[in-house]
């Protein structure tokens, strides 16, 4: 099975002061026609927000957005009138469908936010904006292997409009998962921590991975591993 590997070291960067943001994909001022995303995988960025501090109200249309939580506390608010504050790994999914603004800071005063927020692309423009939240319960927070956002909301997971399965895997040293490839559908492999050996190649916090080779996807936990696992079709 063969892998593109994304480095972390690669991304771009951005560094505003009061956020800290490495991109997998072209963002904003950042262009590499090499990644402009995966299948629909569109946005893969890392943020780090200072304490007090955030994005704006702002407006988004035709997109899932979900944002997971991995250090400190995330406070949403949006014009369908949710306000919540999310805190290491829970996730929120947003669908802007036909435009919704939102805001995102970090509420605590003296401790950072670091988060990862992802876009992917709707199977169904033109949609009525929704919301909806993954936290995990007891089992899930100990599973190694979690299904935390489907097109279908199984086993609790968020719900999403597009034919993506997005997995949190949590490994210890020595954890193995052989995830099916199906034919005519895709896997990208994003690092959060720790360091895994993905078909024998090895991977670190900030790194990416992908293949569409159809067939059986051996990931091995070389030390302990925060990652998601994105099923696309």
């Amino acid at each position: 099975m063969n892998l593109t590997v994304r480095r972390s070291s690669d991304r771009g960067h951005a560094d505003h002061g009061w956020l800290d943001s490495h991109h997998t994909f072209s963002f904003a001022s950042y262009h590499d026609p090499r990644f402009m995303g995966f299948r629909a995988l569109r946005v893969i960025n890392q943020d780090k927000v200072t304490p007090g501090q955030g994005f704006s109200t702002h407006p988004h249309r035709d997109m899932e957005i979900f944002s997971y939580v991995l250090e400190g506390a995330l406070e949403h608010k949006d014009s369908m009138g949710n306000g919540r504050t999310l805190r290491p790994g829970e996730i929120q999914l947003m669908s802007a469908g036909t435009g919704v603004t939102h805001s995102e800071y970090n509420p605590n005063a003296d401790q950072g936010l670091h988060f990862l927020q992802i876009w992917i692309e709707p199977n169904e423009r033109g949609l009525a904006p929704s919301y909806t939240e993954w936290k995990p319960d007891a089992s899930a927070a100990e599973s190694k292997d979690v299904v935390v956002i489907s097109p279908d909301g199984r086993d609790g997971s968020a719900k999403i409009h597009q034919d993506a399965i997005v997995r949190r895997l949590r490994l210890a040293a020595g954890d193995e998962v052989a995830h099916d490839v199906v034919a005519g559908r895709g896997a990208w492999i994003q690092m959060v921590s720790g360091r895994l050996a993905a078909e024998g190649v090895e991977l670190v916090a900030g790194d990416g991975a992908s293949t569409e080779d159809s067939g059986v996807l051996r990931l091995v936990a070389k030390e302990p591993v925060e990652a998601l696992l994105f099923d696309l079709g």
